[in-house]
């Protein structure tokens, strides 16, 4: 399905891996070709959402890019972006495939729907084979020194009380780099399965996202945030693996930095939900992914009614596990510390449907690709509080791109059908 797919400029597919991690409506929705779209910069972009689905009232994928930051407060993006994704981008699909438990649907008329799972079946899958490295150099924005030496700088703020968390991120980035990726996200996502993963391309721009976190959910009246805080690495060893697991939940540091992003978001639902109705269902929650245990909290709330959805993100964009608290000065910090605008990184990927219910994640665990001028990046960060030690950050940033470095050591080049 995926194979056929990527002959369209315009494609967002989203697989969930059958997680267990509730509530998931469809375990795949794979949205091709573009009958109608919104491509905005940060000024006005929300407010063209909003027309826009009020037009189109139908199903809508597409993506936040962070840097819709500077129309949510008086900032600006100055850092290099080699990627290029807009800030904002969705799009009407020509062709929807919904994968549930026992059923395929695909949109449109009958005939269109076989004639479509027609070619599906006759295109070639996609082979697991693995390819021989490319021998690309992957560069580091800071070297271990500078990363430490700026979250000292970043401390000095947390203890003068301009702010009491921030997450700072890094790019490790390549040049002059072809890969087919396709088949690098198809290794990824092998090797790293995880709830909130997406391929998404916009004609040469391409997201390959192992994502594990949700941003935000809405179903009805619903909201559901579900933050992530808290990385503990996986050793395979069951015994050890239980201890890791037991050690996380216990982790003095890990259970201060979720609880304030926990109080960030419900602070950011109390925006757009009804006084009362924001609550916290799941407290430090840990989650067992491919290569780490996870700490995951929710938060939920109802949705006033003099609400449009777009104003559920916009009062809760970006996220806080993605900026820290207060949500302003961090982001200030953010854009003086950091070498790299973030892009679609620590933005968001999902779907509307035409009841105007929506799932997004946290773009993270991410590989972006520009084919145009073949530059490839990921980034990774880590919640940084007074208690933070410089060395485990870094090192948690190193675990947090693990599985995308295997990968691209044996990146895939060329077509693999």
């Amino acid at each position: 399905m995926l194979s056929w797919a990527n002959q369209f400029n315009i494609s967002c597919f989203l697989d969930n891996h059958q997680y267990n991690i509730a509530p998931h409506t469809y375990e795949c929705l794979l949205a091709v070709g573009a009958k109608h779209q919104l491509q905005s910069k940060a000024g006005n972009a929300f407010q063209q959402l909003v027309q826009f689905c009020n037009i189109h009232q139908d199903w809508i994928f597409g993506h936040f890019g962070y840097d819709l930051k500077n129309e949510i407060e008086d900032l600006s993006s100055e850092n290099v972006d080699g990627i290029g994704f807009p800030d904002l981008f969705f799009f009407v699909p020509e062709i929807i495939i919904r994968l549930e438990k026992n059923t395929v649907s695909i949109s449109g008329a009958i005939d269109e729907a076989k004639s479509v799972m027609m070619m599906i079946e006759r295109t070639k899958a996609m082979t697991a084979t693995r390819v021989a490295d490319q021998g690309f150099r992957i560069k580091e924005r800071f070297g271990r020194k500078e990363y430490m030496d700026v979250i000292s700088s970043l401390q000095h703020h947390i203890h003068r009380g301009d702010c009491y968390e921030i997450n700072f991120c890094q790019e490790f980035y390549a040049e002059d780099v072809v890969i087919d990726p396709l088949a690098v996200y198809d290794q990824l996502v092998r090797r790293s399965p995880n709830p909130f993963s997406c391929y998404y391309r916009l004609a040469d721009r391409f997201l390959l996202c192992a994502s594990p976190e949700r941003y935000l959910k809405k179903t009805g009246t619903k909201l559901l945030s579900q933050p992530i805080k808290g990385t503990l690495k996986r050793t395979g060893n069951e015994g050890a693996d239980e201890t890791n697991r037991a050690e996380l939940f216990r982790n003095l540091k890990e259970r201060t930095e979720n609880v304030m992003i926990v109080d960030l978001v419900r602070n950011d639902l109390s925006k757009v939900c009804r006084q009362g109705s924001v609550s916290v269902s799941e407290l430090f929650g840990i989650y067992t992914f491919p290569q780490v245990y996870q700490m995951i909290s929710s938060i939920t709330g109802e949705i006033d009614e003099q609400w449009h959805w777009v104003d559920a993100v916009r009062k809760t964009f970006p996220m806080g596990s993605m900026t820290g608290a207060p949500k302003k000065k961090v982001m200030e910090l953010i854009e003086t510390h950091e070498r790299t605008r973030r892009g679609i990184f620590s933005g968001a990927v999902g779907y509307v449907n035409p009841q105007m219910d929506f799932d997004f994640n946290v773009v993270i665990r991410s590989i972006m690709y520009n084919k145009e001028d073949n530059y490839l990046s990921y980034q990774a960060g880590s919640g940084i509080t007074s208690f933070s030690v410089p060395e485990v950050e870094y090192e948690e940033c190193l675990l947090k791109v693990e599985a995308i470095k295997k990968v691209l050591t044996r990146s895939a080049v060329g077509q693999h059908f």
